[in-house]
C-alpha cells in the first residue's frame, strides 16, 4: 500500500509554476515528474546514499506544493539541505547527550529542583525497558531525543515539572526545520501519519515536505536567492523587514538591531522598530494604530504596500540621495546548545547561497532535461 501510494503520488499529482519564486533566472519548461526525479539525481552529491530515494521524496514534496522543478529550486533545496545535515534524514549532533543533560539540569536549577532528584527520575525505566540515563547516553540524533523527551514528559512526573507539555526538541530533520512550523502547515501533508507531524520531520519524506515548504512556500520580491536562505534561517520576510529597519534607523537616528522582528512576536509591547516609527508619526501622517496594525504586516508579502514602508523609504532615498537596498542580511547571532563557534544568520546565508552556486555551475554543464 505505501508502494502504491509514493507511486500515485510522483507521477500524477500536478506541477504548477510556483508564482510565489523570487528567482530571476530563466525558467525551464516544466518537466515531467520522471524528468525531474532524474534531474534530482544529476545534482544530488556523488556522495549521497540512495539518490533515488532523495529524488523521489524531494519532487514528491515539489509536486505535493505546487513548486516548479527548475535548476534555481532544486538547487536552493539541495543548497540547504547539503548545509544542515549533508544528506542525512536524522543527522547525528556531536555530544548530544552532554546537551540534553545541560538541558535538563538547568530547567531543574531555575525551578530549585535538587539534583538526587533528576537523577532518580533519569533511573526510572522508559517504555522500551532501558532507563532514560541509558537511552540518553545513546541518543546520538535529534529524533532519538525527542523521542526520549516525549516518553519522559509522558511517563515521569517530574518530566511534566521540567517541561510542562512542550518538548524541548525544536528543529529536525534533513532541513532542520521548526517542528512547530510543521504542525502549523501539516493540514496539506500528503502522507499517512502513523504517530504525529513531530515524528514525521525525523524522516526523509516529512522533513523534506516541510523543509521545502519553509524555504519556497511564500510569496518574495527578493533579486537574490541568498535573502531566502537568510529567511530560512530567521523567518520569513526577516531580510525585506532588516532593511526596512535598515532604513528606519537612517531617517529616525535611532539605532535599531536589524533582526526583522517588526513587532514583539505574541506580545502588545512597543518593540524598539515600532518605538522608532511612533517618532516619526507626525512626518508620516499615521496614528500610532495605524502604525501597529501596518507593522504587523511584516509576516506578509503586503507589508511593502502599506505606508509605514512606502514612506519611510521614501524619506531614506531622499535623505541618502540614492535608493536604499530593500533587502539586507539580518544581523542575527546564532544560539543554541549545538552551536559551539560564534555564527550567524548573515554567515549560514552565504555558506548556503555558495552551495547554490556550485550546484548551479554543475546545472549548466548537464544536458538541460
Amino acid at each position: 500500500m505505501k508502494r502504491f501510494f509514493r507511486q500515485f503520488l510522483v507521477l500524477s499529482l500536478p506541477v504548477v509554476i510556483a508564482g510565489c519564486s523570487s528567482h530571476s533566472t530563466q525558467t525551464l519548461p516544466s518537466r515531467t515528474p520522471a524528468e525531474a526525479r532524474a534531474r534530482l539525481v544529476q545534482l544530488l552529491p556523488v556522495s549521497t546514499q540512495d539518490q533515488s530515494g532523495w529524488a523521489t521524496d524531494i519532487y514528491a514534496a515539489f509536486a505535493a506544493q505546487g513548486l516548479e522543478p527548475t535548476d534555481e529550486n532544486l538547487c536552493s533545496v539541495l543548497a540547504v539541505t547539503e548545509q544542515e545535515s549533508t544528506f542525512q534524514a536524522d543527522p547525528p549532533v556531536p555530544n548530544l547527550a552532554k546537551i540534553a543533560r545541560s538541558e535538563i539540569n538547568r530547567r531543574a536549577g531555575k525551578l530549585h529542583i535538587p539534583e538526587f532528584m533528576v537523577r532518580s527520575a533519569l533511573n526510572i525505566t522508559s517504555p522500551n525497558g532501558k532507563t532514560y540515563n541509558q537511552r540518553l547516553d545513546a541518543a546520538r540524533t535529534e529524533g532519538q531525543l525527542s523521542a526520549i523527551f516525549d516518553d519522559f514528559i509522558g511517563m515521569v512526573p517530574l518530566g511534566k515539572n521540567l517541561f510542562g507539555s512542550l518538548n524541548p526538541v525544536h528543529t529536525g530533520g534533513p532541513m532542520q526545520v521548526s517542528i512547530a512550523f510543521a504542525e502549523q502547515h501539516a493540514q496539506d501533508y500528503p502522507y499517512p501519519i502513523p504517530d504525529s507531524i513531530r515524528h514525521e520531520v525525523f524522516t526523509r519524506r516529512g522533513g523534506m515536505y516541510f523543509g521545502i515548504a519553509h524555504l519556497l512556500g511564500y510569496p518574495a520580491d527578493y533579486t537574490q536567492s541568498l535573502y531566502r536562505f537568510a529567511d530560512f534561517n530567521a523567518g520569513w520576510y526577516a531580510s525585506r523587514n532588516a532593511a526596512f529597519q535598515h532604513a528606519l534607523s537612517q531617517v529616525s537616528g535611532i539605532d535599531l538591531a536589524l533582526d526583522g522582528d517588526l513587532t514583539i512576536p505574541g506580545s502588545y509591547a512597543l518593540g524598539s522598530t515600532e518605538r522608532a516609527v511612533r517618532v516619526m508619526s507626525k512626518q508620516l501622517g499615521l496614528n500610532n494604530n495605524q502604525i501597529r496594525q501596518q507593522l504587523l504586516k511584516g509576516e506578509r508579502l503586503e507589508f511593502d504596500q502599506t505606508e509605514v514602508y512606502r514612506k519611510i523609504f521614501a524619506l531614506a532615498d531622499r535623505q541618502q540621495g540614492k535608493p536604499l537596498p530593500r533587502a539586507v542580511l539580518p544581523g542575527i547571532t546564532l544560539k543554541s546548545p549545538k552551536i559551539t563557534r560564534n555564527l550567524t544568520t548573515a554567515w549560514f546565508a552565504q555558506r548556503v547561497d555558495e552551495r547554490h552556486q556550485r550546484c548551479l555551475r554543475k546545472a549548466t554543464s548537464l544536458p538541460t532535461r
